[in-house]
């Protein structure tokens, strides 16, 4: 069994809103082993980007939370945990090389140093022909990688993935899904991965978490046991439509409840 990576105990999230206290995030309690891939869905509003940004250290959590990596309790994760937000965020005056090395740079590596890093890895992510290309030249799929290039340099065990892939057409989508788990599975880092896609958590994850509506909380957690190398033929078999009918089943029980509130609150 591997061993515990990251341990979440009592993370809690509320937000002051003109006075008034909003709960974002009931306590939640996590352990992630090392080198698993876990998904994490659930209705739009129900805090998953509030978790991460708990988790990559840009937000405290409430008092009591308390956060564990490697079996250590952080004071703070600030420079611990890679973090791919939504966006790409690629400078646009800066080539695939300069963005991918912008990381290493600002941590004060030689940018000899920080450039050779890089090209060993350019080719595993498709990027080898790309270095001197600008973003503007770029398709959305290939900005995706040149983000997801600096993620993985920054060498970080703990990666954030918040849906990398929610702007890319259908096809593309598919094809970065198939690519990302093998990347995954060749360089083995412990990785948190938000989506609004029920069929792409279940393909790429080895577990999935379900959130209630807000106040986020953990509804249902289900491993995957589908082998990998997983190919795109796989979400037509019987185990995978069985998967998707549970955490879809769990999804839409708690949009209707979302819904539900915000009639009940409405004036009539």
């Amino acid at each position: 069994m591997a061993a515990e990576k990251l341990r979440l105990e009592q993370i809690a999230k509320t937000f002051d809103v003109e006075g008034h206290g909003l709960a974002v995030l009931l306590p939640i309690d996590l352990c992630v082993p090392e080198g698993q891939f876990l998904t994490i869905v659930g209705p739009s509003g129900c805090g998953k980007s509030t978790l991460f940004n708990i988790v990559a250290g840009l937000l405290p959590p409430d008092p009591g939370g308390r956060l564990t990596i490697d079996g250590r309790v952080m004071a703070s994760t600030l420079g611990r945990v890679g973090y791919m937000p939504q966006r790409d965020l690629l400078l646009p005056w800066r080539s695939v090389m300069e963005n991918a090395v912008l990381g290493l740079e600002v941590q004060g590596m030689p940018r000899a140093e920080a450039r050779g890093r890089a090209r060993a890895m350019l080719k595993q992510f498709g990027l080898e022909a790309f270095e001197d290309f600008y973003p503007f030249a770029l398709s959305g799929g290939m900005k995706q990688r040149v983000a997801l290039l600096r993620t993985f340099l920054f060498e970080s065990d703990i990666m954030l993935l918040d849906e990398p892939f929610g702007a890319l057409d259908a096809l593309t989508r598919s094809v970065l899904q198939e690519w990302l788990s093998e990347v995954c599975a060749k360089y083995r880092r412990t990785i948190l991965f938000i989506t609004h896609d029920v069929e792409e958590a279940i393909f790429l994850g080895d577990r999935v978490v379900v959130m209630t509506a807000r106040p986020g909380r953990f509804k249902l957690e289900l491993p995957v046991p589908l082998e990998r190398p997983r190919s795109p033929e796989i979400v037509t078999t019987g185990e995978f439509v069985g998967l998707k009918r549970q955490i879809l089943d769990a999804i839409r029980e708690e949009s209707l409840r979302s819904l539900a509130a915000e009639e009940g609150g409405r004036p009539s």
